[in-house]
């Protein structure tokens, strides 16, 4: 007999078999005479659509709602059809008598296993697979302590309430606010939220009135002394700053104290997937989105990171031995130079790095031990590669160790004072090439010093920046931060939680409200759209907080530990449902359309609203069940062969056309002959997608081709 095995994902059910010795690969899965390894492609069974319960549900009716069914159904979906029916399949051999669970050790890697075991109807003894780490030696020590299935049963159940009262509160909530209000308006327990911190942080810099401060310094022998006071360097009162100055002015001071620290400075943190989204946005203005597709790539295709989908920084014991092989694979890149020396000492793991007590479900992102072709990897590829190459290297070398000297100068009372640092040892900076500090400051205790150059410098207090990509995602970790909670707890569980939406779900909500046009990013500064300011205003003030979250997660954990049972927390949920849906009837709110033209909709007649994308604009009827769409436009990463600058995209299909501000026009039929002449012989539309897609023509497979179009 056999014991069948189901990963989350392919590449975990490959690492997997390879642990265990399965090496008899079959089509979706692996065998041997004692395993069978096989896998899921995320979630294979979802949730049912509203009309799956019921025909009458797939018109949107407001009379109708809420939309509660006695129990939940589950269906197999569709694109994945065929991996769910192999998985069953393998279930239900007569050969397979016990299944062991070896999805994501977490809450949504539960759900994900029982979802697919329930659907299969397959009633077979369950074990559990519990490890955070998918080396060889972490899955062999797993399966020497394998769980019985019946431990995580609880889990189960909590990860079960999460996914249908999020379908439960969502779709009715959009359903009613739709039909009520005759527009396309989407809510939910993360999307709202999140919308509503862009309005908060937008109402806080319109509402902002600037004052000016003054700040001091004197300049002694080429070196600047900063004013200072026991309430920081600046003053907000101009006849107070001019006073000082002509106190201390042509007066003689006394250096006070000269003291030198030895201090140490470790390297930022390993890169979770949010902070490497901020850090992608700030050096390259890569999208959320962006980010998390490249790292996909770099994770599943080329294998030279790890997974990405991760909310910790650090990385378990396990991995320690593997520290070498993984530096070795960093010989191949402009980071040789440092890695050689590493692999000629002794790698030490350090707690500002390794704990296994900071990791759940995955740990921090890192280079696997495959040594990366960078002439293979695409710009952006080898951008997001180099990124947490660096930041891995910089944990493994020795901290920046530097000297601090302080030097204070009083002159008639007031107070001044130097800070310098001199380099010891750069350690990890020596990556970033920074030039250390050598030389010595020239003051003695006691020493008299000439007060001249005095210099008085104003400024405006600025206000708080507009969120981008990188600052929002971060935000939507520690909603607590923003947003007054009734108390402390909320507070508590949203910051032990990482806040609202997870690392997998950020930058789709993102990317749901740019398309949902409920918020725009002009320069990169994320802004509420009109309509986005009224759905906060119609939504149920319930969803435009993570109170609700936090509400949840604190029930959810009190599931997973047996204190609260499932039935309890979901008739919870349907009362709460039928009160907002309740609320939303009986509002005598109204909706406008601010963006409504003159355009007739050629499907149902009615006026079309033009619509800003995250990278152009179109049409779109104004009712929300006939979806019909016109004039789409969207700069691409074409370039127009006169003036160079990015041409613009109208329309879809062979009638799509190209152009450009300077009046240069091009048809997408027209380019397409083009590319069908050339010599590389007759190009498809999907080799035509991957070349738009790409950022740099010299990386392109078409390079020879192209050259007519100047792209």
């Amino acid at each position: 007999m056999k014991a069948l095995v189901l990963a989350e994902k392919p590449s975990v059910g490959r690492d997997i078999a390879k642990a265990l010795g399965v090496h008899d690969q079959k089509k979706g899965y692996f065998e041997n005479k004692q395993y069978i390894v096989t896998w899921a492609l995320g979630h294979l069974v979802t949730n049912a659509t509203p009309e799956e319960y019921d025909k009458k549900f797939k018109e949107w009716n407001l009379n109708v709602l809420p939309i509660i069914p006695d129990y939940m159904k589950h269906v197999v979906i569709k694109k994945t059809r065929s991996q769910f029916n192999t998985v069953q399949h393998l279930m239900k051999r007569d050969d397979v008598n016990s299944i062991i669970i070896a999805t994501d050790a977490g809450r949504e890697g539960e759900l994900v296993a029982r979802l697919i075991i329930e659907k299969a109807k397959v009633k077979k003894p369950l074990k559990r697979l519990w490890i955070s780490s998918v080396t060889e030696k972490a899955i062999k020590a797993g399966f020497q302590n394998l769980k019985p299935g019946a431990a995580y049963n609880n889990l189960y159940q909590a990860a079960l309430c999460r996914s249908e009262a999020d379908w439960i509160v969502g779709i009715n909530a959009t359903r009613a606010l739709t039909t009520k209000y005759d527009a396309q308006l989407s809510c939910g327990r993360v999307q709202t939220p999140t919308l509503n911190l862009v309005q908060m942080r937008q109402n806080e810099i319109q509402s902002f009135k600037p004052k000016k401060y003054y700040q001091m310094n004197v300049d002694i022998d080429g070196y600047k002394f900063k004013w200072v006071t026991q309430n920081g360097d600046k003053t907000f009162d101009s006849e107070l700053i001019e006073q000082i100055k002509q106190k201390v002015q042509n007066n003689t001071g006394t250096i006070e104290n000269v003291y030198k620290k030895k201090k140490t400075k470790y390297p930022q943190k390993l890169y979770d997937l949010t902070s490497l989204q901020q850090t992608a946005y700030q050096r390259y203005k890569m999208s959320a989105k962006e980010t998390l597709n490249t790292m996909q790539s770099l994770y599943e295709q080329h294998k030279v990171l790890t997974y990405p989908r991760t909310d910790s920084n650090y990385l378990t014991d396990d991995m320690v031995s593997s520290l070498k092989e993984r530096v070795s694979s960093l010989s191949a890149t402009s980071l040789k130079s440092y890695a050689v020396p590493l692999l000629k000492k002794q790698i030490k793991a350090g707690k500002h790095f390794v704990d296994n007590n900071k990791v759940s479900d995955h740990h921090a992102i890192v280079p696997t031990e495959v040594r990366p072709n960078m002439d293979q990897l695409s710009p952006r590829e080898e951008k997001i590669y180099m990124i947490v190459a660096e930041r891995f290297l910089e944990v493994l070398l020795p901290p920046y160790q530097y000297e601090e000297t302080t030097v204070e100068l009083t002159c008639e009372g007031e107070k001044f004072k130097l800070v310098q640092e001199v380099a010891i040892e750069l350690g990890y900076k020596a990556i970033h090439q920074e030039k250390a500090i050598v030389k010595e400051l020239p003051f003695d205790e006691q020493q008299r010093v000439k007060v001249q150059n005095l210099n008085i410098t104003s400024k405006d207090t600025e206000p708080p920046a507009y969120f981008n990509e990188g600052t929002l995602l971060k935000a939507m970790e520690s909603p607590q931060l923003f947003f007054k909670l009734k108390d402390k707890k909320m507070a508590q569980t949203l910051n032990e939680t990482g806040g609202i939406g997870t690392v997998a779900t950020r930058a789709d909500i993102i990317e749901k409200l740019y398309s949902s046009n409920v918020i725009e990013a002009i320069q990169g500064k994320i802004k509420i759209t009109p309509k986005g300011k009224q759905l906060l205003n119609l939504a149920p003030e319930q969803l435009t907080s993570p109170e609700l979250t936090a509400n949840w997660e604190m029930k959810l954990n009190q599931i997973e530990k047996g204190k609260y049972s499932k039935e309890t927390f979901m008739k919870e949920m349907r009362g709460f449902t039928r009160e907002i849906i309740g609320d939303i009837k009986n509002s005598d709110d109204k909706f406008k359309h601010d963006n409504i033209t003159t355009t007739e909709c050629p499907t149902c007649g009615k006026f079309m609203l033009k619509v800003k994308t995250k990278n152009g604009q179109m049409l779109v009827c104004q009712d929300p069940t006939c979806k019909t769409k016109k004039n789409q436009q969207r700069q691409t990463n074409a370039r127009c062969p006169n003036c160079k600058k990015k041409l613009t995209l109208y329309g879809t299909g062979k009638k799509a056309t190209y152009r450009c501000v300077c009046g240069h026009t091009e048809t997408q039929e027209h380019m397409d002959e083009r590319l069908k002449n050339k010599k590389t012989g007759k190009i498809g539309k999907r080799e035509m997608k991957q070349y738009m897609k790409n950022e740099e023509v010299e990386n392109n497979p078409f390079k020879d081709a192209l050259k007519d179009l100047k792209f």
